[in-house]
């Protein structure tokens, strides 16, 4: 799931070099916490927040299929 979510956010951003993906594993959740510049964090969260929505909606799918509760912060 980590790899997915850096390769997809590496086509929305003008620095593909600063994407990283941290996995937090919690006792409800596993987190995946999307790091990129700062400057491009407006593009991975998007107008209105729809790209946002739409990674969580990708990760909380993955998370159901692997019966687990996947979590997606973004941060800059």
């Amino acid at each position: 799931m980590a790899e997915l979510l850096e390769w997809v956010a590496r086509r929305l951003v003008d620095e593909p070099d600063a994407v990283r993906v941290e996995t937090e594993e919690r006792e409800d959740a596993v987190v995946f916490r999307l790091f990129v510049a700062v400057d491009d964090v407006g593009k991975v969260i998007g107008r209105q927040g729809r790209m946002a929505r739409a990674l969580r909606s990708i990760v909380r799918a993955a998370g159901a299929r692997a019966e687990e509760r996947y979590v997606l912060e973004i941060a800059g």
